[in-house]
């Protein structure tokens, strides 16, 4: 059994599908922290057969739940406070991102002012589906 320290205070981010944990440490931009993060890849999982963890030292102000809740909605977060977990965190889809992904259209606003926010809207709940909030360009999924 393979065993990570325990934390004091921070955030575990659980149910994560097996291999995922890399495009969320890159999106979350958890590599410019100063603090401990921990990834745990292929754990055994009775409810998904292999899952990704993360843990992160510090307090929840961390993390943004919206680029969270973008990536992957099922992702359970855990807040540990005295090495106990004090709260469960259910993600959403959020309505409106912004500066999480970029609109690709070469025509849209954001090409030629490149100060301005890369802001998506939740269009369609059920196909997950987002677009510019500026020129209504649809988000092609890869994550």
């Amino acid at each position: 059994m393979l065993n990570i320290s325990g934390l004091r205070e921070g955030i575990v981010l659980d149910h994560i599908p097996a291999g995922k944990s890399m495009a969320i440490y890159k999106y979350l931009g958890l590599g410019d922290l100063d603090c401990q993060v921990a990834i745990i890849k292929n754990a055994r999982s009775n409810k998904m057969g292999r899952k990704d963890i993360i843990k992160i030292e510090g307090g929840l102000d961390i993390v943004d739940l919206d680029a969270l809740g973008f990536i992957d909605h099922k992702i359970t977060v855990n807040i540990i406070k005295d090495e106990k977990i004090v709260e469960k965190k259910v993600l959403r889809l959020p309505k409106k991102i912004t500066n999480v992904i970029r609109c690709k259209n070469p025509r849209c606003i954001t090409s030629i002012e490149q100060e301005l926010p890369h802001i998506f809207v939740l269009t369609d709940e059920e196909h997950e589906e987002y677009r510019c909030m500026y020129c209504e360009e649809k988000y092609n999924r890869k994550l």
